[in-house]
């Protein structure tokens, strides 16, 4: 009788624990490139870990191959940190309004984007616009490889904006002065800070909120005012021929930046998604983010962390208690 009782204890106990480890709340966040994403992505983990309990796991990854994880709801992939839209809106159009298996949040926080030079060089060339990079004598200047053509960092491989950027270097007539440039953000960060030290020319696709405008004093450069008549941006995933079929000679709208996450979660770790549903930052806690890891060189999950703890009060909202 005691090995029978003793049996049905142990299976009992080993029933409730598989149990518990079935139904513990997990979620896999896609980390984009740039460096705002990265800081949003370590904070959700770190919320998940530190406040929920649960289990969250980072996985690198550019826009589509994020989205794709979203729609599928296997878990491969269950959040993207850090949507611009109308940039990405081809991946929204295709599965949040499309195929319905992706979430948008409702708590947007407002981008600004554009292209910058540095501060000096800007003003002792009288560069105020991004005309001014199409006259001769500021092109030179930026011609660090001796081509003709001085580089403008435009983004990095697998972003919608670099696709923006690359057709309006096309429509402002630069590419005859200007060569568009596409690298990892850490090359860009590391050529603002040679030409600041050195004097010399650069030019950069730039937005808010980031680390840069920390980390150096850079200018952002006018366009031409939005006119939704003069932006017409067809991106690759819509049509091989994008190129060709973009027409974009206006600045950016100002952009709605939010997270997305699959709608397969609400099932599969129903407290996670009620977290994000209700998660939202604004752009100045973005740019703390990203200069405390980009321009400190701090840990992301670090900062996450004493974030929490100093806004334990928002914290608090977003898990509703």
């Amino acid at each position: 009788m005691k090995k029978t009782l003793l049996s049905l204890t142990l299976g009992v106990a080993v029933s409730l624990t598989s149990l518990s480890a079935m139904s513990a709340e997990k979620v896999k966040i896609g980390v984009p490139s740039w460096t705002g994403a990265q800081a949003i992505a370590h904070l959700l983990a770190a919320v998940v870990t530190e406040r929920i309990g649960g289990e969250a796991e980072l996985v690198p990854g550019n826009n589509a191959t994020i989205f794709q994880g979203m729609d599928q709801g296997k878990g491969d992939i269950d959040v993207h940190p850090d949507v611009w839209l109308p940039n990405q809106e081809s991946f929204t159009k295709k599965y949040v309004d499309g195929a319905g298996t992706v979430q948008l949040s409702q708590n947007p926080y407002e981008g600004n984007q554009g292209f910058c030079v540095p501060k000096k060089f800007a003003e002792e060339n009288k560069i105020t616009d991004i005309a001014d990079l199409g006259r001769p004598d500021v092109a030179k200047k930026m011609d660090s490889d001796g081509n003709g053509k001085g580089e403008m960092w435009i983004g990095a491989p697998g972003w919608a904006s670099a696709n923006v950027n690359e057709v309006k270097v096309r429509d402002y007539d630069l590419l005859s002065f200007i060569e568009p440039i596409r690298a990892d953000e850490s090359v860009k960060t590391a050529r603002i800070k040679d030409a600041v030290a050195k004097g010399e020319g650069y030019a950069f696709y730039c937005y808010k909120p980031h680390a840069v405008w920390f980390m150096f004093d850079v200018n952002m450069l006018s366009e031409p005012t939005f006119n939704p008549d003069k932006y017409k941006m067809v991106q690759p995933s819509d049509s091989p021929d994008w190129y060709k079929e973009s027409s974009v000679a206006t600045k950016d709208a100002l952009k709605n930046v939010q997270i997305a996450w699959s709608k397969s979660l609400k099932e599969r770790s129903p407290a996670i998604a009620e977290f994000f549903g209700r998660f939202g930052l604004k752009a100045d806690d973005v740019s703390g983010f990203a200069y405390e890891i980009s321009g400190k060189g701090r840990e992301p999950g670090e900062v996450a962390k004493e974030w929490i703890t100093k806004n334990s009060d928002r914290v608090d909202a977003w898990l509703g208690l």
